[in-house]
């Protein structure tokens, strides 16, 4: 029964192509990062029970790349996230974006955000995110050209919370950029822990990226998790931008905030280069 298991886990382990049906309508915004002068495409991670499938982007000349962990959002590694990582090569990172919903099932195929989340998000474990990204670095020092010594980490609404939770859990990351992730929730069974809970014995400077009308994250919950970081010696620092929804990076979709996202982007890249990941 284990073996059928796990042959049924990697025949479904291909990233899916475009954006997630859940993404659609797809806004006239859209940023398309091309390939010129990159390595990019679809790798395969192995992992304890199996292999997961990722994207990997990093410049088509050079080594010793400083490495970006790029952690998806709830429409796991579609388009967008992959252009994400292009973004990066570009910059001379190789960056990677492991599918973390691989076990759980397909989102792109989903047309319904409450299906992908209760279908699917709900049931991804903590414990499983950290081993996978453990993986994701291992392959990226072992089989391509990484610098693991140079280790950043950045994600995106669902990807965000788990970039506080990695920064602690990991302490060979350098650096994280965390975008509109939750930081306030209930504890469950799979996940135990939420960014407020590391917030004060954080070890590794995280840079968080905030709307200030973001209905998924009240600003309260901003400025507690603010509060205890002041508590510890991490150096993290929270941006809250007013008046900007959630999700104001995603350029194929109506929340995106061209200012707001350049500006963070920036940010990120300082951020990355101020504490090691460059």
């Amino acid at each position: 029964m284990r073996e059928l298991t796990r042959r049924k886990f990697i025949a479904i382990t291909t990233l899916a192509a475009g954006f997630a049906l859940a993404a659609h309508p797809i806004s006239a915004t859209v940023i398309t990062t091309d390939t010129t002068g990159l390595v990019a495409g679809e790798v395969k991670i192995p992992v304890e029970d199996g292999s997961i499938p990722a994207y990997r982007a990093m410049p088509a000349t050079g080594s010793n790349f400083p490495v970006v962990l790029v952690v998806q959002e709830i429409f796991g590694v579609h388009a967008h996230i992959q252009d994400i990582c292009r973004r990066f090569a570009k910059l001379g990172y190789l960056a990677i974006a492991p599918e973390m919903f691989a076990r759980q099932g397909d989102v792109s195929k989903m047309t319904d955000i409450p299906e992908i989340i209760s279908k699917v998000v709900s049931k991804v474990p903590d414990t499983q995110v950290m081993s996978d990204l453990d993986a994701t670095v291992a392959w990226a020092e072992k089989s391509s050209k990484g610098d693991i010594n140079k280790l950043g980490i950045t994600g995106f609404c669902w990807g965000g919370r788990i970039v506080w939770l990695y920064s602690a859990y990991n302490p060979k990351v350098k650096a994280g950029v965390a975008w509109y992730g939750r930081l306030i929730s209930q504890p469950t069974p799979l996940t135990p822990k939420h960014p407020i809970d590391i917030a004060a014995s954080l070890k590794v400077p995280v840079l968080g990226l905030y709307g200030g009308k973001d209905d998924n994250i009240p600003n309260d919950t901003v400025e507690k998790m603010r509060e205890v970081l002041k508590t510890g010696s991490s150096g993290s620092e929270i941006v809250l931008y007013p008046d900007t929804p959630h999700g104001f990076n995603a350029d194929y979709r109506p929340t995106y905030r061209q200012k707001e996202a350049q500006d963070a982007w920036k940010r990120l890249q300082a951020w990355f280069k101020q504490h090691g990941v460059a």
